[in-house]
């Protein structure tokens, strides 16, 4: 009997265990998900074998397929037996966070059978916050290897955080994607100190590796910017501003090309916009960097240059820099973050160009700026709260626009929606939430 009884009380308390551990389980959601060393994802486990969106079960979790299967034919490029098969503008998403961060990610990829190139971006999400925000992961990767290609995205954050894949150039050609790899994240990537260029955060996780080359890194004494080598002009140019950098050094109007720039990749210089009609036009402005020659004559370099319109460089956006400049002699210290995106301006000549330099420098169809403003101090990451005054704009790259600044602010969400970056990305994510959301009504002059 006493026999009995206690295997009656164990069986009681295994299926008491079960049940909470069930309980546990479905109570946990996405923050229960597997850890990056789990990874890489195969997609060898699960079955999808349609296009409508649905879920697959993946050794990793469940995934969304959406206008998106499983293709497991000999004209589907894969390591093993399956790769995802995506169409027109379909999605790949992770439906599970990773709770402990992610570092670098990396995605295998190929045209399917002998499809025409696809363009395809990698988004992520953290829940660092309520705001179920999705940010674009590095520069937009376009696929047309009938062979897979690996493509490497730099996250490096510890919230957790989930992926999505967005074929992003639509149409009929289809994409396969493989062996989806998510590293640790690293605690030793630095973060930036006080005045920093990069002190608000890096927008495009941008690294100085040739691998990259659309998405390349060059941090300067000056400035620090994200090289595009196939568009000949940076994507977004971030510097610090304060009373130091202004002085008596003139302008120094030595446009040149960057020495800097990796070997074999073509310098544009100071002849590339001749007879363009397009205005060569500084981020990060010479008058912002006059305390000595030296800075003043680094913002001549053309890494720092677009194709601007000329009435937008020499009315608009001059009427900008001259207002943040007259902020720092009433006891302030600005943040600015400047880039461009798009295809085509209107310059002096009129019609849309979408090139120079034979085709080898991009003309944009937008320029944009974000200005942080702090009274001078300390810690300046940590004093940016949602009454700090951000101003972003966002102007036409063309030489009709008006003249009043002031007219074309928006806000940094709208920024970030148009260009896929990430600003501001050093705040809390509370404290971008509620800045990046407003649009500025402060004085223009």
């Amino acid at each position: 009997m006493l026999q009995l009884y206690m295997r009656g009380r164990s069986t009681l308390v295994l299926l008491l265990l079960l049940a909470w551990s069930v309980s546990a389980t479905a109570l946990a959601g996405p923050s229960a998900a597997l850890a990056p060393e789990n990874f890489p994802e195969t997609f060898e486990s699960g079955t999808k074998g349609g296009y409508a969106a649905g879920p697959a079960e993946l050794a990793s979790g469940t995934w969304t397929l959406d206008d998106a299967l499983l293709g497991s034919t000999d004209a589907d490029k894969k390591e093993g037996t399956k790769s995802v098969r995506i169409r027109n503008a379909g999605r790949l998403t992770m439906d599970f966070f990773l709770p402990e961060g992610a570092g670098t990610v990396t995605v295998r990829h190929a045209v399917y059978g002998n499809d025409a190139g696809s363009g395809w971006e990698l988004w992520s999400m953290t829940d660092a916050c309520d705001c179920e925000k999705w940010t674009k992961v590095g520069a937009t990767v376009i696929s047309s290897s009938t062979s897979l290609q690996t493509a490497a995205f730099r996250v490096n954050t510890a919230a957790p955080v989930r992926f999505e894949i967005r074929k992003v150039s639509g149409g009929s050609a289809r994409l396969n994607i493989d062996d989806f790899s998510v590293g640790d994240y690293d605690s030793t990537v630095p973060t930036y100190p006080d005045n920093d260029h990069l002190a608000l955060g890096n927008p495009s996780m941008a690294v100085a590796d040739v691998n990259t080359p659309n998405n390349y890194l060059m941090r300067k004494p000056q400035y620090a910017l994200s090289y595009s080598r196939d568009r000949g002009t940076p994507n977004w140019v971030s510097w610090h501003l304060d009373a130091s950098d202004r002085g008596s050094a003139p302008r120094q109007d030595d446009f040149r090309e960057d020495p800097t720039l990796p070997e074999g990749w073509y310098r544009v210089n100071e002849d590339s916009y001749r007879g363009s009609g397009f205005d060569r036009g500084h981020n990060t402005p010479s008058a912002d960097r006059t305390s000595t020659v030296e800075n003043n004559s680094a913002t001549f370099l053309m890494t720092n240059m677009i194709p601007q319109a000329p009435q937008n460089n020499q009315q608009t956006w001059n009427n900008f820099e001259q207002y943040t400049r007259s902020l720092i002699a009433s006891g302030y210290e600005v943040y600015l973050i400047m880039g461009n995106y798009g295809v085509g301006g209107t310059g002096s000549g009129g019609g849309t160009t979408s090139t120079i330099d034979g085709g080898r420098v991009t003309v944009p169809n937008r320029v944009w700026k974000v200005a942080v403003i702090l009274p001078v101090g300390d810690n300046d990451v940590s004093r940016i709260s949602a009454e700090t005054r951000i101003i972003a704009i966002d102007t036409p790259n063309s030489n009709s626009i008006n003249a009043n600044w002031g007219a074309y602010r928006v806000s940094v969400d709208e920024i970030e929606a148009a260009t896929g970056l990430d600003l501001l990305s050093a705040l809390p994510e509370s404290v971008q939430a509620t800045v990046e959301a407003s649009v500025d009504n402060g004085p223009t002059n």
